[in-house]
């Protein structure tokens, strides 16, 4: 019977315990309840409505046919119109969209005489998925002119696939595993930085030195940054001679943009360590961030397929635009000033979540 009682004892205050920690309490219900939203309802491999460009240089009504049937077939969403294939490619590069509809001048003779591809598709291959996608499409079928009463459809439509035209997975995968890898041990090493100082006591410490916040804030931040830099060259150089992975930008481009990077992921862990009570609880923070960072950033599926309200949130996080600029440096050569809205983007998260940690760290005890 006693040792029913001490039982009883241990649970009643493990349950107690649990209630006075709200924040291992909302877990309880959150972390399902993210999970089942982000795989159940943000995640899609049901690729669709991808950004697309049309250059159509033919302008008749079978080639504004063709582009009414693309976009009606809900792949791709034609949000930009183009004048030359030269100009569709630099898209392609700049990531301003993944794929786009070449229609020549002589498309219709094309079509008439069925001997060679009427039109092509331009399509960003680095991912396999979006690749996929694109084939499909390209499978389209149109009538040169129903009047005349063709025999069967045409479909003249060639893919041509730029940046992976093996088609391997880690061309795509590997350059993104730098923001991933950056995530997990950025945000971490400093969520519980100051938590550290307060539970060893240290803080009691830097409360009779004449160090400012921001000073405490910087000291706590640069160590952290050599550290990240050293991973991103661990990654590039296993990258390289392991998975050969073609780097087509330049080097100061990627460690310009990680830079940047790193420096947004060590101010939102700072901003953590400022809400978190104990390291278990900057921990648990961590990983409700690193959840939905992996799965809305398009490192496992294709931004554009995700529904609008997810990509919204995506939007948000740094993980998000570093893809996108370091995809764009890596496997299409582009250069940073062509991926200037999401190094601002990245900058701005810095700044706010930087200002925030500064306005909530109190250099005292309670």
């Amino acid at each position: 019977m006693k040792c029913y009682s001490r039982l009883y004892a241990i649970i009643s205050k493990e349950v107690l315990q649990l209630r006075r920690d709200r924040l291992t309490l909302g877990l309880i219900v959150g972390i399902p309840f993210l999970q089942i939203m982000l795989f159940g309802y943000a995640i899609n491999t049901d690729v669709r409505h991808l950004r697309g460009a049309v250059a159509d240089l033919s302008n008749t009504s079978l080639s504004r046919q063709l582009v009414t049937n693309a976009e009606a077939t809900q792949v791709m969403d034609v949000v930009m119109r183009a004048d030359s294939a030269e100009q569709l490619e630099s898209w392609l590069k700049a990531g301003r969209v993944v794929m786009g509809l070449y229609i020549p001048n002589d498309f219709d003779r094309r079509v008439a005489q069925g001997t060679r591809a009427a039109a092509q598709l331009l399509v960003d291959g680095s991912d396999p998925v979006v690749l996929g996608a694109a084939r499909q499409l390209a499978q389209l079928d149109i009538r040169y002119d129903t009047a005349r009463q063709m025999p069967h459809p045409l479909s003249f439509i060639e893919v041509r696939t730029h940046y992976n035209p093996e088609r391997r997975s880690a061309v795509n995968i590997v350059p993104a595993l730098i923001g991933v890898i950056l995530t997990m041990t950025m945000v971490l090493f400093t969520a519980v930085a100051i938590v550290r100082e307060r539970e060893r006591g240290n803080l009691e410490l830097l409360i009779n030195t004449p160090v400012t916040t921001f000073e405490l804030m910087l000291g706590k931040i640069i160590p952290y940054i050599v550290i990240g830099l050293l991973q991103v060259t661990i990654i590039l150089l296993l990258g390289v001679f392991v998975f050969s992975v073609p780097i087509n930008g330049t080097l100061f481009d990627i460690y310009f943009a990680s830079l940047i990077f790193i420096a947004a992921n060590l101010t939102l862990g700072l901003l953590l360590s400022t809400l978190a009570k104990t390291q278990f609880q900057a921990m648990q923070m961590t990983f409700i961030f690193f959840l939905p960072s992996i799965l809305l950033s398009g490192f496992m599926f294709p931004f554009d397929g995700m529904p609008k309200p997810a990509q919204y949130i995506a939007e948000i996080l740094p993980m998000t635009h570093f893809v996108r600029i370091i995809r764009g440096i890596v496997l299409r050569g582009a250069e940073v000033f062509q991926l200037s809205q999401e190094l601002w983007a990245l900058a701005a998260f810095a700044v706010m979540t930087m200002s925030l940690a500064l306005l909530r760290f109190r250099k005292r005890l309670d």
